[in-house]
């Protein structure tokens, strides 16, 4: 993401003091005013010495609910959560040190994955800045690569515009977080504010608009392919151009494959999705772009080609998406269309970029081909994704390798018609939840089956850590959603590895009474890590095991025990015939709620591309 079009301003801009003048007030006051002039209703916040001025402050704000989080990390995530649900900035407030340490990981996972996010951070008095105080760190910064923006507040009478700016900055253009850096000094400072009511940002220009000549140059090599495919990612859901883009696949018939990010951008139910593609997405989506092969040994050789025309819109290319990026979609031409100038041939020369707001490009090339129809539909190419569906869906088995798994001796009793599969547990939320749901998750295998086995209809559904996969994300995400979303079901689907990263965050649930549920597919193993273990080293356990070695028919941690001393109601389910009915009384329930499933630990996501190679090196099935 580029920062190079923003300056950081220490003095009020002409232009931005034309507002409001108010009756003098103190910082922290300034502060909490702004953000209700800017639409907050909710922020996420843990106070100490630095912060607890604001904290006051916000003690007499009628607008603002102040959500108390058990750790800084599940704040922050709660209004990431909250950000990726509505697409409006998420707000969390720590106090300076260790306080405002602990957001690190979340505001590098809102920059990674473009989420409009505000993190404030008390900071110790401006008088003893650098001079090692108690709980001082250098925020500004520490933070500037994993930031749009960032703000160190040294005088009051700036602190009105900047908050301004942050979270204009924060929501237009390529999304992204802000932080606002504000010594105690300034909280406790008086000053009569102006509160601006717009802001100009000299250089910085977030509203780019394609001209007609490259949209047109779009249409002409839409006219001439013969295999065109969509790829689209998290741009379309932060554009908020999904009503546009299916509108466009409507008037081309063109397939469209999504990225992880871009779940439920294109309906998964529509016959030209082909669900998304990468490392563990879908073989047909990954054979659309790249072709398929057939591998004998050193012999690689080609049974159908893939796209010759692929049309990247809000995506980067990612390597978990692109494998070996020299054969990704080796054979086609490939049309880049982005809001951010820096993607473009970062990761995938390009042979037409097109840098351009999204939504504006995709609704003035519907525009254009209503002006000029296609004289055609691609039937040939959508027998062939036909075939290549019907060859290899997304499916999977109880294989010899759970059959024979401890886990089966531990915890089955031999019953093995009753092994509970992590992707049959997602196939019957989906079932009980109509598709309706909002699910968010961890990282690992459960976020992958999670990806696969539910089918995502509608933007802002799947909410997950993409660019940095950052464990510990669903439950705190989920309680950030549910705040926004209250109307939803919201659930996170999680891994016992990742759940218990931020399992504090039930007390959060349970105090501020979020009806968020939580599904843990408990493996007792980091699961993902472990099946690399068993592709690429031999099997050998390299601390991946996260149960008691001491008691391995225990499960272990105890999930239900924990849940219910943070009077959250929970229970485990063992047994395939119990968990229709445990997922329906956790729907039901109209508080927090977390299910403890037992799954197989061998079991492993398919399909699989190594890391680093190309489609030829898939592994789909067992």
């Amino acid at each position: 993401m580029s920062k190079t079009s923003i300056v950081k301003k220490t003095k009020p801009r002409a232009k931005a003091a034309a507002g409001q003048v108010s009756p003098a007030m103190r910082g922290c006051d300034i502060l909490v005013a702004a953000l209700e002039r800017e639409g907050v209703d909710t922020i996420f916040a843990y106070p100490g010495g630095a912060s607890m001025e604001v904290h006051q402050s916000l003690t007499r704000s009628k607008q603002i609910r102040t959500i108390l989080p058990r750790h800084e990390q599940g704040g922050s995530f709660s209004a990431s959560g909250y950000a990726r649900a509505t697409g409006k900035a998420g707000v969390c407030m720590t106090t300076s040190g260790p306080g405002a340490t602990n957001l690190v990981t979340a505001i590098a996972d809102a920059y990674m994955d473009s989420v409009p996010l505000i993190a404030i951070t008390g900071q110790v008095s401006t008088h003893m800045i650098g001079k090692s105080a108690f709980q001082e760190t250098d925020m500004f910064g520490m933070t500037l690569p994993i930031v749009k923006h960032s703000y160190l507040v040294t005088d009051i009478n700036d602190l009105a515009r900047i908050v301004k700016e942050a979270f204009y900055i924060a929501q237009s253009g390529r999304p992204g977080p802000v932080v606002i850096d504000l010594p105690k000094n300034v909280q406790q400072d008086r000053t009569q504010p102006v509160f601006p009511k717009t802001v100009t940002l000299r250089g910085y220009r977030p509203d780019l608009r394609a001209p007609d000549l490259e949209l047109n140059e779009i249409i002409r090599l839409i006219e001439l392919a013969e295999r065109p495919v969509l790829y689209v990612g998290g741009g379309i859901i932060t554009g908020e151009a999904s009503q546009e883009l299916r509108k466009f696949v409507a008037l081309t018939g063109i397939p469209v494959v999504t990225t992880l990010m871009g779940c439920g951008a294109f309906p998964e139910t529509d016959p030209l999705s082909l669900k998304w593609l990468g490392m563990h997405g879908s073989p047909y989506g990954n054979w659309a772009v790249s072709g398929e092969f057939k591998k004998d040994g050193d012999t690689v050789a080609q049974v159908a080609p893939g796209a010759d025309l692929l049309l990247a819109m809000g995506v980067r290319f990612d390597d978990r998406v692109t494998g070996n990026v020299k054969k990704f979609c080796e054979h086609g031409t490939i049309v880049q269309v982005d809001i951010d100038a820096s993607e473009i041939n970062k990761n995938k020369p390009t042979h037409l970029a097109v840098i351009s707001d999204v939504k504006f490009a995709l609704a003035r090339l519907v525009a254009l081909l209503r002006q000029r129809p296609l004289q055609k539909r691609f039937g040939k190419w959508h027998q062939q994704i036909a075939a290549w569906k019907a060859k290899a869906p997304l499916k999977y088995t109880v294989t010899d390798e759970v059959l024979h798994s401890q886990h089966v001796k531990e915890f089955m009793g031999g019953e093995t018609d009753q092994i509970i599969m992590p992707q049959y547990v997602i196939e019957l939320l989906y079932e009980l939840t109509h598709g309706e749901a909002i699910i968010t998750t961890g990282v690992g295998q459960h976020q992958m089956w999670s990806g696969q086995y539910y089918q995502f209809t509608q933007p802002r559904q799947f909410i997950t850590s993409g660019g940095l996969g950052a464990m510990g994300f669903g439950f705190p995400a989920a309680l950030g959603i549910k705040v926004a979303r209250p109307d939803k079901q919201v659930v996170d689907i999680d891994g016992d590895g990742s759940f218990l990263m931020n399992v504090q965050e039930l007390a959060t649930a349970h105090i501020e009474q979020i009806a968020a549920k939580a599904i843990i597919l408990n493996n007792q193993h980091l699961g993902m890590v472990m099946q690399w273990e068993d592709k690429f080293y031999g099997g050998n356990r390299g601390h991946t095991y996260l149960g008691d070695p001491k008691n391995m028919k225990q499960i272990y941690p105890d999930f239900i025990a924990m849940a219910k001393s943070f009077n959250v109601k929970a229970e485990r389910v063992i047994h395939k015939r119990d968990l229709r009915a445990a997922l329906q009384r956790m729907l039901d329930a109209d508080e927090p709620y977390l299910l403890d499933v037992t799954t197989p630990y061998s079991e492993h996501v398919l399909p699989f591309i190594p890391a680093g190679k190309d489609v030829a090196e898939m592994i789909y099935e067992h």
